[in-house]
C-alpha cells in the first residue's frame, strides 16, 4: 500500500500550517470500517485476528513504521533496591540489555512495589526490604519525560549518563545530561502533571517507569536535528537505517517497543502479576502507550492520556493538531509514507479508530482534556467508530449518547471508555484514579 502515492519531502521549518478550530469548517469525511477487510469481505469473530493484523500492517506501512524486531537477548540485573515511602514500598532499579554480552544500549527501569503483606507490618532487614509472600500485584507501566529520579525524591534513584531529555543541561561536548535539580520534579504540586506514587501503591499496584530519552532522543525541529539524533539509543540494535524506505521504524515505534520490553521485565518480577498490566502515558508518550497496547496483546488494559493528533483523535476531522503540523515539528515520530497525508487527510485509507480497535477485546480507556489542539471530540468519535470491535466479541462497546461534558464519567464503559476533563495538560490524580477504577471493573 505504501507505493500508492509518491512521498513528498518534509515541509521546511518556516512553512505555514493551516489549523482548524471551527466545527463548522470540518470537511465531510468517512471513517473506514473496522469490521470489513480491504477486499470488502465482512469480518466475523473467527476473522478478528486476521483483520487486526491487516489494520496494524496498514498503520505500520503508512504511519508508524515497521514494528522493531524482538531483542536478540534479554539480560537484566538489579542495580539497587531499598525501602521507599517509609518502608510501605519497595524501590527496585533494574538495568536491561538486549545483547547477551551486555554491550550496547541499555534501559533503566524504576520498579516500585507495594509492601503491604496482609496483616503484617513492612519488614526492613539491614536496609533491604523483605516482602512476605502475598498475591502478586497488578502493574502500571509508563514512560517518563524527565528521568526516573524525577518520580521520587529518594537520593538512591540513579541518574544515568545515556539519557537525553528536554529539561537538561548541555555539556561542553554537545551531549546532554539529566540534572540533580530535577529530582522529584514530577511530584511537585506546582507542576501540571502529578505522579501520586504512594496512592497508587496503597491501592495495591506496582509501578514501572523508564525515561523515554534513554530509548530514543526526542527533539523538535528548529531546536536540533531530530532526524540525526533520534536514530540513536535503541536504534543501534537494528543496524543502519535505509533513508529511502517509506516504513522504517520510528521514534514512536521505538518508545512502544520499549514498553513491551518493560513488560518482559515485569514478567520476571515475582511480586508482579504481569497478566494484569496497564500501559499508560501522556501526550507523545500517550501515543506510544496506545501503539504499544495495540501491538502487544499482553497489555490487559490500555489507557492513553491526552494523545493529541497522531494518537486517538480522528485525523480526517481536520480539527486541531493535524498531519502537517505533526510531521513538520516531529518528523522522527512517523515514517516517510505518512507525509503523503499532510493537508491531504481525505486520502488516508485508515484513521485512528483502527489503532483503538486493535486493542479489542482487551480494555481501552481514552482520557482527554479540554484544549482544542487535542480535539477531545475527535477522540470520543474515534472510540465510537472503534466500538464494533468490542461488540464483535460480545462485549459492551461505548455507552450510547452524544459527546459528554468535561468530568462526565458516564462513558467509562466496561471494556471501552472515554472521559475528558478540564485543567492543564498532563497526567493528573483524576486520570490515575479513572484508569485504576476502570481496570478494576474489567478484571
Amino acid at each position: 500500500m505504501n507505493d500508492r502515492l509518491p512521498i513528498p519531502p518534509l515541509p521546511p521549518p518556516d512553512a505555514p500550517a493551516t489549523i482548524n478550530y471551527d466545527e463548522a469548517a470540518i470537511p465531510p469525511y468517512e471513517t473506514p470500517e473496522v469490521l470489513r477487510f480491504a477486499d470488502g469481505r465482512p469480518v466475523v469473530l473467527e476473522d478478528w485476528q486476521a483483520r487486526r493484523r491487516e489494520m496494524l500492517d496498514v498503520l505500520a506501512s503508512e504511519m508508524y513504521g515497521r514494528e522493531p524486531p524482538p531483542p536478540e537477548a534479554f539480560e537484566w540485573e538489579v542495580i539497587e533496591e531499598g525501602p521507599t515511602f517509609g518502608g510501605l514500598g519497595i524501590r527496585r532499579q533494574c538495568r536491561v540489555w538486549f545483547r547477551k554480552d551486555r554491550t550496547g544500549p541499555y534501559l533503566d527501569w524504576l520498579v516500585l512495589l507495594p509492601n503491604r503483606p496482609a496483616g503484617m507490618n513492612p519488614i526492613v532487614d539491614g536496609g533491604r526490604v523483605v516482602r512476605e509472600a502475598s498475591s502478586p500485584a497488578p502493574v502500571i507501566l509508563f514512560l517518563n519525560y524527565h528521568g526516573n529520579h524525577a518520580l521520587l525524591d529518594d537520593p538512591e534513584v540513579v541518574i544515568p549518563d545515556n539519557v537525553w531529555v528536554h529539561i537538561s543541561e548541555s555539556r561542553q561536548d554537545g551531549t546532554f545530561a539529566l540534572r540533580e535539580g530535577m529530582r522529584a520534579f514530577d511530584r511537585r504540586t506546582c507542576d501540571r502533571r502529578t505522579f501520586p506514587a504512594e496512592t497508587i501503591l496503597a491501592r495495591g499496584y506496582a509501578i514501572m517507569s523508564c525515561c523515554y530519552g534513554q530509548i530514543s532522543p526526542d527533539v523538535e525541529v528548529g531546536k536540533g536535528d531530530p532526524l540525526d539524533l533520534a536514530w540513536t539509543g535503541v536504534f543501534d540494535l537494528w543496524g543502519r537505517r535505509d533513508p529511502q524506505s517509506p516504513d522504517e521504524p520510528t521514534a514512536l515505534g521505538a518508545w512502544a517497543w520499549a514498553l513491551s520490553r518493560g513488560l518482559d521485565l515485569a514478567e520476571r518480577q515475582p511480586e508482579i502479576d504481569a497478566s494484569r498490566a496497564i500501559v499508560t502515558g501522556s501526550s507523545r508518550l500517550g501515543k506510544s502507550a496506545l501503539l504499544a497496547g495495540a501491538r502487544d496483546e499482553r497489555f490487559a488494559v490500555v489507557a492513553p492520556n491526552q494523545t493529541g493528533g497522531g494518537g486517538a483523535p480522528l485525523a480526517k476531522r481536520f480539527f486541531g493538531e493535524n498531519v502537517f503540523t505533526e510531521i513538520k515539528a516531529f518528523p522522527h515520530w512517523y515514517c516517510p509514507a505518512y507525509r503523503r497525508y499532510a493537508e491531504n487527510e481525505s486520502a488516508m485509507p485508515f484513521d485512528q479508530h483502527w489503532l483503538l480497535a486493535c486493542v479489542a477485546p482487551r480494555a481501552l480507556l481514552v482520557e482527554g482534556f479540554g484544549e482544542a489542539w487535542f480535539d477531545a471530540k475527535g477522540e470520543f468519535l474515534a472510540c465510537r467508530a472503534a466500538s464494533p470491535a468490542w461488540e464483535l466479541h460480545g462485549l459492551p462497546g461505548m455507552p450510547p449518547g452524544d459527546f459528554p461534558k468535561a468530568w462526565d464519567e458516564s462513558f467509562i464503559g466496561q471494556s471501552l471508555g472515554y472521559v475528558w476533563r478540564g485543567g492543564l495538560h498532563g497526567l493528573s490524580a483524576y486520570d490515575w484514579n479513572w484508569m485504576i477504577d476502570f481496570a478494576e471493573r474489567r478484571w
